[in-house]
């Protein structure tokens, strides 16, 4: 069995683009569906109430444009909003693959960076804990990356300063292990590897997830056919040219954007 449908992808902004590249190098015959909510970013400061119910808004979306997955490409929603949302297609979060991830290399000190929502819920702590109960796992919120990323100081003076500050409390720790625990922060990757570190290994959970996936939907029967031609899509809930240009970056070709509302989600919600 074979299903030509899109897989569905979202999250507040550019950062789960990470995720959807990566879903595209290890199933080139997928095509992706792809929403960012950016009239409401950041997700990291909202209440779980919040972010759960634009969760549910950006999954009717999805759902009523016919993908056949959803893949929740924020750690804030994957950590607030998974359990109990009920979607009728197969979904994958990024908070386990990329725990398990993590697990795998760290010698037992990890960190975790990601938004204050994502960092308050401890769901990195949680489910490394679950994995290997003897870790030792130390979080903090990174709240300016985000706005960072968005604007495209991916490599900059204030950024490197900022990324110094959030970092420093856990590298006196001893961390072994740096957890990404938000899509927006691969992008820093590079500045981040170099405040961090060549003794700290990286970790986010872009390639894991897309491993969940490419196996999921085959064991599902729901794999795209052999030779199929992929064909990519952008919406936005607010366009604006930065968003256009690191997307293009991200995804390495133009795109073109669909400005879209998906709602404000069930009233009272």
């Amino acid at each position: 069995m074979t299903d030509r449908r899109p897989i569905g992808v979202f999250d507040s902004g550019v950062g789960g683009l990470t995720v959807a590249a990566a879903l595209a190098a290890r199933l080139p015959e997928e095509s992706i569906l792809y929403l960012g909510d950016t009239a409401r970013l950041p997700y990291g400061t909202k209440s779980p109430e919040t972010v759960a119910r634009y969760t549910r808004a950006n999954v009717a979306f999805l759902t009523a444009r016919g993908v056949k997955a959803v893949v929740v490409a924020c750690n804030t929603a994957s950590a607030l909003a998974l359990e109990g949302l009920s979607t009728g297609l197969p979904l994958w979060g990024v908070i386990e693959p990329g725990a398990a991830r993590a697990a795998a290399v760290s010698a037992g000190r990890i960190g975790v960076i990601g938004t204050e929502a994502t960092v308050l819920s401890d769901a990195y702590g949680r489910a490394l804990r679950r994995l290997r109960p003897e870790l030792e796992v130390h979080s903090g919120a990174c709240p300016l990356f985000v706005p960072l990323v968005e604007e495209g100081w991916l490599d900059d003076a204030v950024t490197e300063a900022v990324a110094r500050r959030y970092l420093a409390p856990l590298l006196a720790r001893e961390i072994d292990t740096l957890v990404l625990g938000c899509t927006h922060y691969p992008l820093l990757a590079p500045l981040l590897a170099r405040v961090a570190g060549p003794a700290v290994a990286l970790v986010d959970s872009a390639r894991a997830v897309a491993e969940a996936v490419a196996l999921g939907l085959t064991a599902r029967g729901l794999a795209a056919p052999a030779g199929a031609r992929r064909e990519d899509h952008v919406c936005v809930t607010d366009g604006s040219e930065r968003f256009a240009r690191l997307a293009g970056e991200i995804l390495g070709r133009p795109v073109a954007l669909e400005l879209v509302d998906v709602g404000a989600g069930e009233p009272g919600g």
